[in-house]
């Protein structure tokens, strides 16, 4: 009887080695481990939310222009991870300017970063994920600056505006909450990036479109406004579900561990969010307009997400509800409102990204809990929780902070590449489509090399 047991002790700890870990170093070593799986498996999922994009531009957009969508996403995305690799991860992780009130602003250090190929004594994860991971938000917010950009800017202004919006932009404002900055002093709660990635890359979309008008036939001499359709409503449905799957690893993994199954509070939370938008977007466009649009529900669907990732880890779930559903309310007039001033936004950046990006930046300033901002270990509870107005200062501190400061830099870079390189295409090319004009082949050539010149307008 003895044998047996001792075989069958021997046989679960080769099958399942934690066993053989139960305390000292050992145990570190798998959490360690086992913490760098997580992420890297988030990395993963964030990574595959730039399919969800392609198909979110290209089914937002018109078949002329599809294959230029999916070709400078891919390119952009492998741009920006060596732009990051040089330059970018210094400015928003390191630290040694040698001089603490700069490093507040601005990190410096850990440029052309290499990882070290073992892990240091008492590190949570290894650095080489950890790089990765942010690389991975870096890139969501530059493809959420490209809306801006769709269907009428060269291909030449990605390939600068990622330079820029790589190295400097982005880095400064995640330096801020994220690397240890001024921001993140003040207590300012942005779990997984309402503002760093989500703000940051809608008001850089909202310089470019400004920047570069109106694609033509958007608006009548009277001031009225054409609806450009989408060529494929099914891809962008498609991409919704993409990037909500995908969004399990943005706010999630944002816990960077796995420690005590935290991160499946902030998936939960995540979901309702979600859920709460969706179901808002489509029911006040149904009271609104007597019909229940689908791209005003998958419109609510993402703000509900984007609005939740400020918030995820810091509320409970029934304010996670209520943060949702105004973020798709919210989604629906503020596409109206962009269309009465005359901003062309083809895939809704600033209404998805930016409005609700601000909404649930400050939504943290109201319903987030101390509880929870104790776990977490960044500022306090909001007003509801504490009665306390502190938080949701800070909240709004730092939406406006840093929506200016990437609007003030987007502006200048974009209008110094007007005015050197150009920054349109011809209207010859824009109504040929990107795809022939910036690539000299279509993304459906069967569908538009027609015979008569017919390209699917």
């Amino acid at each position: 009887m003895v044998k047996k047991m001792l075989l069958a002790l021997s046989c679960m700890t080769i099958l399942f080695p934690v066993m053989a870990f139960a305390a000292g170093p050992e145990a570190a070593v798998l959490d360690t481990g086992l913490n760098s799986l997580w992420i890297i498996l988030s990395f993963i999922l964030v990574l595959l939310m730039q399919g969800g994009f392609i198909l979110l531009e290209a089914g937002s957009t018109r078949m002329k222009n599809a294959g230029h969508v999916a070709g400078k996403t891919i390119f952009t995305v492998g741009l920006a991870a060596l732009i990051y690799w040089a330059v970018g991860y210094g400015i928003a992780f390191g630290g040694d300017l040698g001089d603490n009130m700069l490093n507040k602003f601005i990190g410096w250090g850990e440029f052309f970063f290499s990882p070290a190929t073992e892990m240091a004594e008492g590190e949570s994860y290894t650095t080489a994920v950890f790089f990765l991971f942010q690389l991975a938000f870096a890139a969501i917010s530059l493809s959420i600056a490209w809306g801006g950009f769709a269907e009428r800017a060269k291909l030449s202004a990605y390939v600068v505006f990622t330079f820029v919006f790589i190295a400097f932009v982005y880095p400064v404002v995640a330096h801020w909450i994220w690397g240890g900055g001024w921001l993140a002093d003040h207590g300012a709660q942005d779990f997984a990036g309402s503002t760093v990635v989500h703000l940051t890359g809608a008001v850089a979309a909202f310089a470019a479109t400004v920047l570069l008008k109106p694609r033509i036939g958007k608006f009548n001499k009277d001031g009225s406004a054409n609806e450009i359709l989408g060529h494929n409503q099914v891809f962008t449905a498609l991409s919704v579900l993409l990037l909500w799957v995908g969004w399990f690893g943005f706010n999630a993994g944002s816990t960077v561990a796995i420690g005590d199954g935290f991160f499946t509070y902030v998936a939960f939370t995540t979901m309702l969010g979600a859920g709460a938008g969706g179901v808002a977007a489509l029911l006040i466009s149904w009271a609104a307009q007597g019909k229940a649009d689908i791209t005003t529900m998958l419109n609510g669907t993402l703000a509900g997400l984007v609005a939740i990732t400020a918030s995820c880890a810091f509320v409970d779930p029934w304010s996670a509800v209520v943060i949702g559903l105004v973020a798709g309310v919210l989604v629906f007039y503020s596409v109206k409102l962009f269309e009465k001033l005359k901003v062309d936004d083809p895939i809704y950046a600033l209404s998805v990204h930016g409005m609700a990006g601000i909404w649930g930046t400050l939504a943290n300033g109201i319903f987030a809990t101390q509880a929870l901002a104790d776990k977490v270990g960044v500022g306090q509870g909001g007003l509801i929780d504490t009665g306390s107005w502190k938080q949701l200062w800070v909240q709004f501190q730092s939406v406006i902070v840093a929506g200016a400061f990437v609007l003030v830099v987007s502006f200048i870079a974009l209008g110094i590449m007007k005015k050197v390189i150009g920054f349109r295409v011809t209207e010859e090319q824009e109504i040929i489509g990107l795809d022939l004009s910036e690539h000299g082949a279509y993304g459906y050539p069967e569908q538009l090399k027609k015979p008569g010149g017919d390209i699917g307008v």
